[in-house]
């Protein structure tokens, strides 16, 4: 070990920490994210996010262009697929088409036409509540983020307002009083902070009158004038009216916020 000379003139023999000290290499700063890293990062923000929503939307309502379900309405189902099997498959096809705008009044008269009221009854409730989990999964996963911001508006944020402070009570009530389009009921909900449960729960609460008087009118079609139509027909026209006449009421609420 080398020596080193004290104040007095004698040598001391440098410690072993301090010789290790010396020897020791300083580590290298850490390397600048990579490639990989910087295209993550680009690929999970919020915009991107967005982007890959409106291109899974947009290829959905393509195919639904393509395959043109309101066919069932005019064909019926497919032969080769019967009994509780031909509930499920049309059940979970009623979801998928809905993400994709498809109009859920249709829908609704082709369940009744294709399976009865009862059966149509409950393969259209199931559709309504798996379209509108996966639209608002959909959009609370890809949407929020970067949507959120964008609400500055007064209207816009009354809305947001109602569904994240009102989450069960305000979608209960779209559901109940027709007006808001399905799709558009779902994407507004996952935008704003409203819960995933309360939101399932109320649209299928909300959704058992509407959904039950499309189907039942399906169901009938063919006998225009007995009283199940008609009792259906009411029940169809009775909750748009209520609706327009709650939204003429609560306009002045709005304007205020």
């Amino acid at each position: 070990m080398p020596d080193a000379t004290t104040r007095s003139g004698g040598t001391a023999t440098a410690s072993p920490r301090a010789a290790a000290t010396e020897l020791t290499v300083p580590a290298p700063p850490p390397a600048p994210a990579g490639f990989a890293v910087r295209c993550t990062r680009v690929l999970l923000s919020p915009w991107s996010r967005l982007s890959l929503l409106v291109v899974l939307l947009a290829a959905a309502a393509s195919s639904v262009l393509l395959f043109e379900p309101h066919k069932l309405l005019a064909h019926g189902w497919p032969p080769q697929v019967a009994g509780p099997a031909a509930v499920v498959l049309f059940a979970v096809a009623y979801g998928l088409v809905t993400v994709a705008f498809v109009p859920r009044p249709l829908l609704n008269l082709a369940a009744g036409a294709l399976f009865g009221s009862e059966w149509g009854i409950g393969a259209a409730l199931a559709g309504t509540v798996l379209g509108a989990g996966i639209a608002f999964g959909l959009g609370r996963l890809l949407g929020q983020e970067a949507l959120r911001p964008l609400l500055r508006g007064r209207w816009l944020k009354a809305a947001d307002g109602q569904f994240s402070e009102h989450g069960f009570r305000s979608m209960l009530a779209v559901r109940l009083f027709p007006g808001v389009p399905f799709w558009a009921a779902n994407y507004c909900a996952a935008v704003s902070r409203m819960g995933y449960v309360p939101f399932l729960l109320a649209t299928a609460l909300g959704s058992i009158p509407n959904t039950a008087a499309y189907v039942v009118a399906g169901a009938r079609a063919s006998a225009p004038t007995s009283p199940a139509f008609l009792i259906a027909l009411a029940c169809i026209a009775v909750p748009a009216l209520a609706g327009v006449v709650v939204a003429w009421r609560k306009r002045h609420h709005l304007r205020l916020k």
